[in-house]
């Protein structure tokens, strides 16, 4: 590659966000330079996060409803576990889907550099090839993506062998007997899950009063019928973790009790941090606020006119389908479109469990902080034919509209797909639809879609197949 001469574009990073973005510029015509240390574009996503932890949860609700169907007269026999097979498995899916992004790399024609970069000045980047000696890079304009890492516990190391982050679990190096998960948010439902389905006797332990902190409890109740746990500790904290030759003892404290528990393995799943260190944003004069983002504003630029940030470093929510939208938003910015800003109104978030949970807008949690006035409607899932012909009657779908003027603000779904349901939701209230354009808009039958249509019917009264 040419480096000296001045780079049209620099992203740093190539996942969902970095690669968005590249991809998207290099179609409006900018000529883009994409670095990022893997093979190939994907990033944690791909290689260690979303698509390898969705590809296990797919094969644990497999097993668990291949399990379920025995009731209804389908008996299957105990699912064998093969878990080198799974693993390579898995690790097939993320091949070809990152190798995949190669090619779409390759045909825009955007150069690719598979390394690691930082800023030495405001137009210019040391770069660090997986192979060959470090060199500079001029730009005039670039774009940092570097995402998200799992934070740690400060008494806790991570050794990769008793103590696992969320990469080392999704290895899936061996199926401990005991495990137990630190953290109740949605990394930590969603891999203790799939260790549970796969014979693991999971126990979670979690800080505050229960799963998914700050998510409504209607739909924590949704889950919690189904949840696959041991154990689960609330209100705890871990106090001391020891290894054995047997496995990690561990000492957790609640909020009446101190008890120690032995187990094979433990996962810390406590959370995620953006990814801004060793970047020589110092050599930008640009910093990290309090929280440790970088300060955007709507047109993702940084305080410098010539310096985007997009993705997990923004800002919560730290999802790859909004590091996707904020690429994107930057490259057509930078293309010079006119209009091009970051608005949306909402950011769908799904939990993979089983069932899955989604939500999306103003929550019922919100809208009492904010004290906004909201008429809520539930439409539960024992009343959808669809879902009783599945055996998935403990769904629940909800609406939160305006009184007066009928707008969808906000809704949820918990049960069987409903990260796929969440989006019509998600596109009423981009539209500024009403109760009355969902309740008219005619759904088929029968499907679990209906239960939004009957949700909304429920703002008027009653709904075909639903009454209070």
């Amino acid at each position: 590659m040419a480096k000296n001469d001045k780079k049209e574009l620099v992203i740093i990073g190539a996942g969902p966000g970095g690669y968005a973005a590249a991809f998207h510029a290099a179609d409006l015509g900018i000529k883009v330079t994409l670095i990022d240390p893997e093979v190939n574009p994907g990033g944690v996503c791909l290689y260690r996060g979303c698509i390898p932890s969705k590809a296990l949860l797919h094969l644990a609700k497999t097993k668990e409803e291949a399990m379920k169907a025995s009731a209804w007269g389908l008996k299957f026999e105990e699912p064998k576990i093969d878990r080198k097979k799974i693993a390579n498995w898995k690790k097939n899916v993320v091949k070809k889907l990152t190798e995949g992004l190669g090619q779409l790399s390759k045909s825009r024609k955007i150069e690719y550099v598979q390394g690691i970069a930082r800023f030495t000045g405001k137009n210019e980047l040391e770069v660090s090839p997986k192979k060959g000696k470090k060199f500079k890079l001029n730009f005039e304009k670039a774009i940092i993506a570097t995402g998200s890492s799992a934070m740690d516990l400060p008494d806790i190391e991570i050794d990769h062998n008793k103590t696992w982050d969320a990469t080392d679990a999704l290895e899936l190096k061996e199926i401990p007997k005991k495990m137990l998960v630190i953290g109740g948010g949605y990394i930590g439902l969603e891999l203790g899950s799939v260790y549970a389905a796969f014979g693991s006797k999971v126990s979670v332990a979690e800080m505050t009063p229960g799963f998914l902190p700050g998510t409504d409890r209607d739909l924590i109740k949704v889950f919690e019928q189904n949840e696959p746990f041991k154990n689960v500790y609330f209100e705890t904290k871990i106090e001391k973790v020891k290894m054995t030759k047997k496995g990690v003892r561990v000492t957790l404290k609640g909020k009446e009790e101190e008890q120690s528990k032995k187990f094979d393995c433990v996962l810390v799943a406590v959370g995620r941090k953006p990814n801004t260190k060793n970047l020589g944003l110092d050599k930008l004069g640009v910093s990290p606020n309090e929280n440790g983002f970088i300060e955007v504003d709507p047109k993702r630029r940084t305080k410098l006119e010539h310096i985007f940030a997009i993705g997990d470093i923004t800002g919560e929510p730290m999802l790859a389908h909004k590091a996707s939208h904020e690429g994107r938003i930057a490259a057509e910015v930078i293309a010079g479109k006119r209009g091009a800003g970051y608005d949306p109104k909402v950011i769908p978030a799904i939990v993979f469990t089983n069932p899955e949970l989604a939500w999306c807008g103003l929550t019922e949690k919100e809208a009492k902080e904010k004290d906004r006035k909201v008429k809520i409607v539930k439409f539960p899932w024992a009343a959808s034919g669809r879902a009783a012909a599945i055996g998935e009657n403990k769904g629940l779908t909800k609406l939160l509209i305006d009184p007066e003027s009928e707008v969808i603000l906000g809704g949820a779904v918990a049960g069987k797909n409903a990260g796929s349901l969440i989006p019509e939701i998600a596109l009423a209230i981009e539209m500024g639809s009403t109760a009355s354009d969902l309740a008219l808009t005619i759904h088929p039958h029968p499907t679990l879609s209906e239960t939004i249509m009957e949700s909304a019917e429920l703002f008027y009264g009653g709904a075909t197949h639903y009454k209070k």
